[in-house]
């Protein structure tokens, strides 16, 4: 461990304000004094609690209370120890200020109530015995520790602390990475490292995750997208089903969300909760990987009707959330309830989000859960030009962030390439997904289709929406793993406690001959060779590609696809594997590393000098284009400079869905450029093997493609 990280100075360091002052020789003093505490004005455009060196000061907004009073709490402690009402003349417009002298942050923790009009038919939910979370809260106190119920038991509340903001950066600098150029890693925090399989320190944490960086960088992957790691309630709907503890495990149950899940560090963070991510997330970038957030505006913890009261419910409810027009929630997250993203004083709150987590953790981007949530207008239609996502679009601080839309929600909206992206926003190309499974498992009538996902999609995308619009993929955390999708027909998610009635029932899988787990060599070889067969096509598509965690071992949820709720060896990684699918590890390595390599395969390049087009279609013989109901065995071929401009990248990705051998015909190449198979997923995959030697080839023009197998060839 580096000492020096962990080393805090003594002294906090002032706020600039506090300098400003003291450059003006102007010193900061109190006007009044309620309940034995010094207090005036606070600073307005500080949402949240800010130490100074005079105290602390509190900002918060809400358009329909009518006082406001600041509670303090001892550490840990159930009851405050202080109210202070705010003062109406400390009030300005909408916003509640005030500086409260001798204050300090390791000493307290902090929450409000609100009072105020309550009236559920109009959406007005004030109730001053209510104990509220600030909004803009850095830290917040009371389930440190992962599933266990939280502090205080039934009479539990949420409080805030106040966060040294003091780590060093150094020089960093952001890697920007070319959109289009990631190999996006899509990871469970605790699930990556949880078992004991893992061999870290902290397994289950941010460090855990730290301690696994060399591997991720031998895999070449350079970006991992994290699962949820804002603050968030995992006893939510905790049960038990057949003696087995459950969790909302995978997080999309938002707390709140400028705060780091606490129950995620390794190392006790008081007032300086969010260090040990940092300190992950600037080794992660030190070492070529990016790192994208996965975060969840479209519903919150507070639930419908019948959920808890603690923050927003209290503070403007009919302001914060879509409400019918008598005051009950819409749900189109299907999980409660639904912010009302594109309200002025939500979309000031989204912005603000996400400008702290990009300027105070320095992430790369964000993808948006459910994100066609973040078009609909306060009664839950869809908009054309949805002002957060313009917003978010253009923003200063935000203008280089990576921006990614699941461009769908649980009401029904679907939204793959037409989601309003201002050129900016890219999204999860489900499309992609449902059709390759299709295509590779040998479906009827897909071949034809298959060549537009992996080209880039332009059915869905415009050229002017360029290459980065589309994430492709075919796995992800909502779903079968890679390993599951030729192992199991069928989902299996009895042990979730719903009679497997959950999940998605149209997972495009294949079991390859035998349900789950199997002894038979050939089905067994069979799978490997599907994997590979997902795994090199997917990196021969135009835009990013995102794989899941584990996927590149053979990662298994025992055919669980919808693993939201198991918090053990179901969700979490079985290392294990990695030994015993050591040759599919080494492929994934192997293909990321080619992707890399050859630029054309991901994105447009200078025009190739031999003169061949950029994208041109081989199946089956050079330049047939054609495909019907029955094709099975497709060709394309790629052509262009060098991100170097000193040479001709060519390649062929071919492909044959069939399960019998099939005869590929390729094209001429120019300049006395000679074939070079460089992939054959028929053939064990082994660093450095000789794949030539052991594919069929007839004059270098003409080979034979085995039987559900990808090939791939270079120009050499």
């Amino acid at each position: 461990m580096n000492a020096s990280f962990w080393n805090y100075p003594s002294k906090q360091k002032s706020w600039p304000i506090d300098e400003e002052m003291e450059s003006l020789g102007e010193v900061i003093h109190p006007l009044d004094n309620i309940g034995g505490f010094d207090v005036r004005p606070g600073f307005y455009q500080m949402n949240g609690a800010y130490q100074t060196e005079e105290g602390v000061s509190f900002t918060v907004s809400s358009h329909g209370a009518t006082s406001c009073v600041l509670l303090l709490f001892r550490p840990a402690a159930q009851e405050p120890y202080a109210r202070i009402r705010i003062p109406e003349s400390y009030k300005i417009g909408n916003t509640y200020s005030i500086l409260v002298f001798g204050l300090k942050a390791e000493d307290f923790e902090y929450a409000y109530q609100m009072d105020g009009p309550a009236d559920q038919a109009r959406g007005l939910l004030f109730n001053r015995k209510h104990t509220l979370l600030d909004p803009y809260a850095k830290a917040v106190t009371g389930q440190r520790n992962w599933g266990e119920k939280p502090e205080g038991g039934k009479d539990f509340v949420y409080k805030a602390r106040v966060v040294q903001s003091d780590f060093d950066w150094g020089r960093y600098r952001n890697l920007n990475y070319k959109f289009e150029d990631l190999v996006i890693y899509e990871m469970h925090v605790r699930g990556f490292t949880k078992d004991a399989s893992s061999g870290v320190k902290g397994g289950g944490t941010f460090e855990g995750l730290r301690q696994k960086i060399p591997y991720l960088k031998d895999l070449g992957i350079n970006a991992v997208e994290l699962m949820p790691i804002f603050e968030f309630d995992e006893m939510e709907s905790a049960r038990v089903v057949d003696g087995v503890q459950l969790y909302n495990y995978w997080g999309y149950n938002t707390v709140s969300f400028f705060a780091p899940n606490t129950s995620y560090a390794f190392h006790q963070e008081h007032n300086h909760e969010g260090d040990e991510l940092k300190r992950l997330i600037r080794e992660l970038k030190e070492n070529g990987i990016e790192v994208i957030l996965d975060v969840v505006f479209n519903h919150t913890a507070e639930g419908n009707e019948n959920g808890p009261c603690f923050c927003f419910k209290g503070i403007d409810n009919n302001i914060y959330y879509m409400l019918t027009p008598d005051g009950y929630y819409y749900n189109f997250s299907g999980c409660g309830n639904v912010l009302n993203c594109n309200h002025p004083v939500v979309r000031r709150f989204i912005t603000d989000c996400l400008r702290h987590w990009a300027v105070e953790y320095r992430v790369d981007g964000f993808r948006f859960d459910l994100a066609s949530i973040l078009g609909r207008d306060q009664n839950g239609a869809p908009m054309e030009n949805p002002p957060i996502l313009e917003a978010l679009a253009f923003d200063s601080i935000l203008g280089d962030m990576k921006l990614i839309a699941e461009a769908w929600d649980a009401g029904g909206l679907y939204q793959v390439g037409s989601f309003p992206s201002w050129n900016r926003w890219s999204e999860w190309n489900g499309r992609y997904r449902d059709d390759i499974r299709q295509f590779l498992k040998g479906t009827d009538g897909m071949a034809g289709t298959a060549i537009t996902r992996i080209t880039g999609s332009k059915d869905l995308y415009p050229e002017h929406r360029g290459d980065s619009a589309s994430i492709n993929f075919v796995t992800c955390h909502d779903g079968f793993t890679l390993y599951d999708l030729y192992a199991y027909n069928t989902k299996h998610n009895e042990k979730n406690g719903w009679n497997n009635s959950d999940g998605d029932n149209n997972g495009n899988s294949w079991n390859c001959g035998a349900e789950g787990e199997t002894d038979d060599p050939q089905i067994e070889g069979l799978r490997l060779r599907m994997v590979k067969n997902a795994c090199a096509t997917l990196m021969c598509s135009r835009g990013p590609a995102m794989f899941y965690a584990g996927d590149e071992f053979c990662n298994t949820q025992f055919g669980n696809n919808n693993a939201y709720c198991q918090d053990n060896i179901i969700s979490w990684l079985d290392w294990t594997r990695l030994e015993k699918y050591q040759e599919i590890h080494d492929f994934f390595r192997y293909m990321i590393a080619f992707r890399e390599k050859y630029p054309i395969l991901r994105r447009s390049t200078k025009k190739a000098l031999c003169g061949l087009p950029e994208i041109s279609i081989h199946n089956g013989f050079p330049w047939n284009g054609g495909t019907d109901y029955t094709s099975k065995l497709i060709g394309i071929m790629y052509a262009g400079r060098d991100d170097a401009d000193t040479r001709d990248d060519i390649i062929f990705y071919g492909m044959n869905a069939y399960w019998e051998t099939l005869v590929m015909q390729l094209p001429e190449l120019p300049n006395n450029l000679q074939w070079k198979i460089c992939v054959n997923t028929n053939i064990e995959y082994e660093d450095g093997k000789d794949v030539e030697a052991q594919t069929e080839f007839y004059y270098k023009k003409t080979l034979k493609v085995p039987p559900r197998s990808v090939v791939i060839l270079v120009a050499e």
